[in-house]
């Protein structure tokens, strides 16, 4: 959540951040500025009454022993009714505190200066590109329809299984995706300098609430209740490994030496996709359930925009490696994620679509992760100060499985591998079932 002592300071600010980012967000912040306002007024009225309370008290007591019985009565029913004043208070200011903290959590982080100005995503400035897209002298299959005719890809018993948005993988298609996975933990484990773990699929809610995925994005988790003797509980899948490896640093003081903290981990991911109903409903780009290789930094605020640069990078060396045409974009004001104060999207280009979709989105997150998980660090043996967080795909698992089918497809239906890929995969090529 954002400070609400940089908002108090100066709200012209905060209103044209908060604006930049579309203006969906300006009742929010005006509600929360407002809310702010009655709690701190409440506070200081229930601050008086508390040392008015006091002062009365200790005033019984010297009553008392002057032995002024009327006057100490007096003063006791004066007690009383401040005692009755200021619980009535407290009820208010308990119910305002809680308000308050649902408006925090329901803010978006406000777009650090650097951001380019946006209304929507063709406002997204192109940072540099990659190899440019080959020329083809054939027309392209789009990657579902190339990977079921090469056997690697089954949706229908995937949809028979689950249904739409899932997909199902076969024979050197899994030996594909199995490549893939391990070749990018080893890049960036053993070459990025990352520890790699391996993390819980199942959260409470208050760990995607710490990286902002609840309340806003409620709609967007899958769910679950778990029962362990008597006791159930709420338990979400996990919409990205990012949720787990960040809080993984939660209510915690961290010494100074050990900042920077770089995780990496793959897991399988689950989304909803509650709002994208009719959007890339066939092939591997918006499934429900998806794969990817998470990257998280954890550092000191002076180091923050240096370790997005670093992050995006590392995703980026990725699509280096693999000769992949792409593209590094800056997401403006508009298009933001909601945790997000800076993002960098990294775009792939797909052959037979004929356009760049995106595979990765590294973002700086700021502080705002950090207040709502209460992860801070220890400057020596000084001061202690909230810690900044990052995240990005290194990469997205299967939508770069879809990119190598799309643009390493060849006229005669083989699929070549990427030369880097060809350690794990064991095998230069995949060959058309009919050969």
């Amino acid at each position: 959540m954002n400070d609400i002592n940089l908002i108090r300071k100066d709200p012209e600010q905060a209103r044209t951040g908060i604006k930049n980012r579309g203006g969906r967000y300006s009742a929010a912040l005006e509600e929360l500025i407002s809310l702010d306002k009655r709690h701190r007024d409440i506070l200081r009225e229930v601050e008086a009454l508390r040392a008015q309370r006091n002062a009365v008290s200790q005033a019984v007591g010297k009553a008392k022993a002057g032995k002024d019985e009327k006057e100490a009565l007096r003063l006791m029913a004066e007690v009383t009714q401040l005692k009755g004043e200021m619980s009535g208070k407290e009820k208010i200011l308990e119910d305002l505190s809680a308000q308050l903290r649902e408006a925090s959590l329901g803010l978006p982080n406000i777009p650090h200066p650097s951001v380019p100005l946006g209304t929507s995503p063709e406002d997204n400035p192109v940072v540099r590109s990659g190899p440019a897209p080959k020329t083809l002298d054939f027309k392209p299959l789009d990657h579902q329809t190339f990977g079921e005719k090469l056997g690697l890809l089954d949706s229908a018993t995937a949809a028979a299984l689950s249904g739409s948005r899932f997909s199902m993988w076969r024979g050197d298609g899994s030996r594909l995706m199995r490549a893939i996975i391990s070749f990018l933990l080893d890049l960036h484990t053993r070459e990025h300098g990352y520890q790699e773990a391996w993390v819980p699929s199942l959260v409470k809610p208050e760990i995607l609430e710490g990286t902002g995925n609840l309340p806003k994005f409620e709609a967007d988790l899958y769910k679950i209740a778990a029962t362990e003797g008597e006791k159930t509980q709420t338990l979400y899948l996990i919409p990205t490994a990012e949720v787990p490896l960040t809080n993984s640093v939660r209510d915690r003081i961290l010494p100074e030496s050990s900042l920077p903290i770089k995780l990496t981990a793959y897991t399988p991911c689950f989304r909803q996709e509650a709002g994208s109903y009719g959007k890339d409903v066939r092939g591997l780009i918006r499934n429900h359930q998806f794969d990817k290789v998470e990257l998280v930094w954890v550092t000191k605020p002076e180091d923050s925009l240096a370790a997005l640069e670093s992050l995006t990078g590392h995703a980026e060396e990725v699509l280096k490696r693999l000769e992949i045409p792409y593209r590094v974009i800056a997401l403006c004001t508009a298009d933001m994620g909601f945790a997000s104060c800076k993002t960098y999207d990294l775009e792939v280009w797909m052959a037979a679509e004929g356009k760049y979709r995106e595979i990765s989105s590294c973002s700086d997150c700021w502080d705002f992760q950090a207040r709502r998980m209460n992860t801070r660090f220890r400057r020596g043996q000084g001061s202690v100060e909230l810690v900044h967080t990052l995240n990005g795909s290194g990469v997205a698992v299967g939508r770069l499985f879809a990119c190598l089918l799309e643009n390493y497809q060849q006229k005669d239906g083989s699929l070549v591998i990427p030369k880097v890929l060809i350690p794990y995969f064991g095998a230069e090529r995949i060959a058309p079932l009919s050969s």
